[in-house]
């Protein structure tokens, strides 16, 4: 969900609540402005750049220097004494101060800073609270000072107080200023370039910012406001104030009015405002309605002022626009008659993910030239990239409508081979030819590489393949640096070749192999693909079985593959997958009847077949692999490697195109199921066998809203031969396989499986007449 994902007053109220509340109130209640002792007067006080206040320090006082080890108890003690150039750091605390007034000035080259703990910054332990829940003060007052700096302060005021409050102030800025009740914030009496920026406010008695006077050139940008529920009190009401910049704020109305203009507040801008006038996100007002306007703007505003790249929520019931005392119902017919809101939507401005849920228009869409916009969020994050969504911003185009970027992105897929990463045969990806050693690890470079870009990789797809190990033992892939987790990625017998897929994360450009059994063994790695900010998005099919020459599907008579010979399968057009526009297909791919040993090559149709392998196999064993091959000309291709003829067949999984709206969130590899053992999700399940012809059902880590789990199945302990059908548990059991197995072995594929949309879960049948073990280790989801 985007905008304000999390209620204010929520997070207000946690904050609040778990402060320390060890403040010292030492003597009177003192005043910013009078009764102060002058410390530090003259050449010595020029010298002092930062002043310190800490009411929890044992040793405060207000009568003392303000240094580190002697802070000052109460703000307003600093505030007397603050000259040019100075900062007050504010440790974290809460600062009964009933009415704190700032009247002395900067300069335009050396300001004075109040700064309290960033919570965006390491080590913070709290915020720096002005007032208390207990005891409320008289807010925040600036009064005809001049460039003074606020940043990163909570203020609680009393009823009928302002939280912040600048009166014939000029050049005063407010970062992370944030409040609850009293009047909200107040710009009035002639101001000038009043800034106000990313702080959270709620619960005001009135209008939660106001911006009036005769106050010129305010900038009120990227805040979260929510205004009280039921009263026609604007979230940002802006009366009689020319050129207010009014950008990148997400306001809750509560069925109030969201942004007003009225009186001369002519040559204002209103953009990439995120405006919700409903009762609680998206609730209808109902009786209500009537108050819940988006944006207002009077005749008498309507001069010189621009608005667009707004997105007002539909689903208060009140009217998105009143423009020049007219009202419009939509975005269109609003721009028709004022020439505003080109580029506005009238559409909700949270959103829960899903595949029926309306695009989320406040995504890649701001207008980031518009005055006032800041560098970061509210937050202080940067933008990212959403692979779903176009840019249809300005600038970078990645800049997101609202307070908040939505940081919850995937990544999307970019075919690059397949072409071989690693081999320690050959010194391919590694210093010298050797295998690994017993319980050793290696770690290989997979970015800026073989096409791979050398930033903003988030994960790889490749073939590993184990081969010439000495002892029996297991394959753990994972990201570089991180602890090794308990999941493996393919088993082997003594002198066994055995490959799989897989899909790591990547960090630090690297992923880590990890050689887990008493012998060496060498590896072997063919790139498939990688996960990014750009590329591809999936689209999850089936499975369906698009091949099997034993039938024939796919092919025009029912025959093996010749030895080393190439088969060539039509995939654009059928089951499902369009004519255009696919880049790449998975499919899982079983060789049977072999006979002669060899190894199989899946590519891209119209070439020659790469120096790689995808699947090994001995004669007369039935082998199966998951495959990402990229597409051309609508089709893959398949070449047996080996001198004897090959059944083969396919089932697709599903593809990968421009268009999309599921995106990868990678994760892991994790374990999330091992049948040897008790686990608890979806359900509690006692450590048993999958029995024959039975099922597992499997929770699908991953996004928000998965529509497919990238899985690594392993079957152990199997007491007959069969094979493994991995799908959603919808309808019945689907006539394909996903991995083979005889009896007693053990054996490992990688599984993208599509996710019952209702329970987020998978189900694995074992299609044989034996129980079987089956081990699970997640790698992420394609989610929406």
């Amino acid at each position: 969900m985007h905008s304000i994902r999390t209620s204010v007053r929520t997070r207000i109220g946690t904050r609040i609540g778990t402060r320390i509340r060890t403040a010292l109130v030492v003597g009177a209640t003192l005043l910013g402005t009078v009764g102060l002792p002058a410390v530090g007067a003259g050449g010595a006080q020029a010298a002092v750049t930062t002043l310190y206040v800490d009411n929890t320090a044992a040793g405060c006082a207000d009568a003392g220097p303000g240094t580190r080890s002697v802070p000052y108890c109460h703000v307003a003690a600093a505030a007397a004494v603050a000259g040019p150039g100075q900062t007050v750091e504010i440790a974290r605390g809460e600062y009964e101060e009933t009415d704190l007034t700032i009247t002395r000035s900067g300069t335009a080259g050396a300001p004075i800073t109040f700064r309290g703990p960033s919570p965006y910054e390491p080590g913070y332990g709290g915020s720096a609270v002005i007032g208390s829940s207990a005891h409320p003060g008289g807010g925040l007052t600036v009064r005809g000072a001049r460039y003074v700096v606020f940043e990163y302060l909570e203020v609680e005021a009393a009823a009928g107080r302002p939280v912040v409050l600048a009166d014939a102030a000029r050049d005063v800025s407010f970062t992370g200023v944030s409040g609850t009740g009293g009047t909200g914030v107040r710009v009035t009496n002639g101001s000038a370039r009043v800034s106000y920026a990313r702080a959270s406010l709620w619960g005001a008695q009135g209008p939660v910012v106001t911006v009036d006077g005769g106050s010129t050139g305010t900038v009120v940008s990227t805040n979260s406001i929510i205004s009280s529920t039921g009263e026609d009190h604007a979230s940002v009401l802006v009366d009689s104030a020319p050129n207010t910049v009014v950008v990148g704020n997400s306001t809750l109305g509560s069925c109030s009015p969201g942004i007003v203009l009225t009186g001369a507040s002519v040559g204002a801008t209103v953009e990439n405002n995120a405006v919700n006038a409903g009762r609680d996100i998206d609730s209808p007002c109902d009786t209500w309605s009537y108050m819940a306007t988006g944006i207002t703007v009077a005749a008498s505003a309507v001069a010189g002022t621009r608005a667009d790249y707004n997105v007002v929520d539909s689903r208060s019931g009140g009217t998105p626009y009143k423009w020049a005392g007219a009202e419009y119902a939509d975005q269109p017919s609003f721009t028709a008659a004022s020439g505003q809101g080109a580029h506005d939507f009238v559409s909700p401005t949270t959103f829960w993910r899903g595949p029926d849920r309306p695009l989320n228009h406040l995504i890649d869409s701001a207008d980031e030239n518009a005055p006032g916009m800041l560098a970061t969020d509210r937050q202080g994050k940067t933008p990212v990239d959403d692979p779903t969504l176009p840019n249809t911003g300005t600038g970078h185009g990645t800049r997101d409508r609202g307070a908040q970027e939505f940081l919850g992105v995937g990544s999307a897929y970019t075919p690059a081979g397949p072409v071989r990463l690693l081999d320690t045969r050959s010194a391919i990806g590694v210093p010298s030819a050797q295998a690994v050693a017993a319980g050793g690890t290696l770690d290989l470079a997979v970015t800026g590489v073989a096409g791979v870009p050398a930033t903003g990789v988030t994960a790889v797809t490749m073939t590993v393949t184990a081969t010439g190990p000495t002892q029996d033992g297991d394959l753990t892939v994972y990201p570089h640096g991180q602890a090794r987790p308990g999941a493996s990625t393919l088993n082997w017998v003594a002198g066994r070749t055995v490959p799989n897929q897989v899909t790591v994360p990547v960090k630090d450009g690297k992923v880590s192999f990890y050689n887990h059994s008493g012998g060496t063994v060498h590896l072997i790695a063919d790139l498939a693909g990688y996960y990014g900010v750009t590329g591809d998005l999936f689209h999850p099919q089936g499975p369906t079985r698009v091949l099997d020459t034993r039938a024939p599907i796919g092919v025009p008579s029912a025959q093996p593959v010749a030895p080393n010979g190439t088969l060539e399968l039509p995939l654009a057009g059928t089951a499902g997958v369009p004519s255009t526009g696919v880049t790449a297909v998975t499919v899982n791919v079983t060789v049977t009847d072999p006979q002669q040993d060899g190894h199989l090559t899946v590519y891209p149709h119209g070439g020659a077949a790469p120096d790689t392998s995808n699947l090994n196999w001995t004669a007369g064993r039935t082998v199966a692999g998951l495959v990402t091959v990229p597409v051309k000309d609508g089709k893959v291709s398949f070449y047996n490697r080996s001198g004897g003829t090959v059944h083969l067949i396919a089932d697709l999984v599903g593809y990968h195109s421009a268009e999309g709206r599921i995106a990868f969130y990678p994760g892991g590899p994790t374990r999330v199921m091992d049948t040897r053992l008790s686990w608890g999700r979806p359900y509690y399940r006692p450590a048993g066998t999958v029995p024959a012809w039975g099922s597992l059902t499997v929770f699908a880590n991953g996004g928000s809203y998965p529509a497919s789990a990238t899985l690594n199945v392993t079957v152990t302990e199997p007491g007959a031969a069969g094979h493994l059908t991995a799908y959603s548990g919808v309808g019945p059991v689907p006539d394909t396989s996903t991995l083979n197995f005889e009896a007693g072995q053990t054996v490992a594929n990688q599984a993208v499986v599509p996710v019952d949309p209702t329970a987020s879960t998978v189900v694995l049948h074992n299609a044989s007449g034996a129980p079987v073990h089956l081990v699970v280790d997640s790698s992420g989801s394609e989610s929406y």
